[in-house]
């Protein structure tokens, strides 16, 4: 019997691009996907599936109040989470209420297959971290005082390491038209409008 899987995300363009990575595992059944944690427990209640890929951030019930209920009400499910935010305390907590693994979302593809499959073979997947773990304190300030995104970040670091545009929206699952709108946004906000100057920028402040 294939793997029924169902990703919980309120961002279509991503989830389209996790359903094409995905769709390349065999024995692996793509549920039709829920864009928030309501819809979630909904779908389940109806739908059997054995593996969610699960969004911490989205509307009306969010992934760590989600969690809580899918380990009451589904405790055979197995949940991977998927999230941008690499927190220690996060991660402790999501490892109480149940999860099997946190995926961080810049991770690439083949890392997303090999989570999923992990997971899916009654195995976990807390292993992979991002480049640097940021102090929660630090990076909090930091997005206050320069108003970035944790998306922005994230790109920001891509750029210091020297990836193109096309080639961190592939490891991000959204498009290069995208990418480069996030890099206008951070260039303006940082005011450094080039490569250098943003490399720079992020190897000052300790996030590459």
């Amino acid at each position: 019997m294939p793997l029924r899987l169902i990703i919980a995300d309120d961002h279509p363009l991503l989830v389209d691009g996790l359903r094409k990575v995905l769709e390349e595992i065999e024995d692996l059944q793509m549920l039709e996907p829920v864009n928030n944690g309501r819809h979630l427990i909904s779908r389940l209640r109806q739908t059997p599936a054995d593996m969610v890929l699960l969004d911490l951030h989205m509307p009306l019930l969010d992934g760590i109040d989600t969690l809580k209920i899918l380990r009451k009400e589904f405790p055979q499910l197995k949940v991977l989470v998927f999230t941008s935010y690499n927190q220690p305390k996060l991660i402790r907590e999501i490892k109480a209420l149940g999860a099997r693994g946190c995926l961080f979302k810049d991770s690439g593809s083949i890392t997303l297959k090999e989570a999923v499959q992990t997971v899916a073979a009654g195995g976990v997947w807390f292993r992979e971290e991002l480049p640097i773990a940021t102090p929660e304190k630090f990076m909090d300030e930091f997005m206050k005082k320069y108003q970035v995104t944790q998306r922005e970040i994230e790109i920001l670091r891509k750029i210091a390491e020297g990836y193109t545009s096309k080639e961190i929206g592939k490891q991000l699952y959204i498009s290069e038209f995208t990418i480069n709108a996030h890099r206008r946004n951070i260039c303006r906000k940082l005011d450094i409008y080039t490569p250098v100057g943003l490399v720079n920028f992020a190897k000052e402040h300790g996030l590459v």
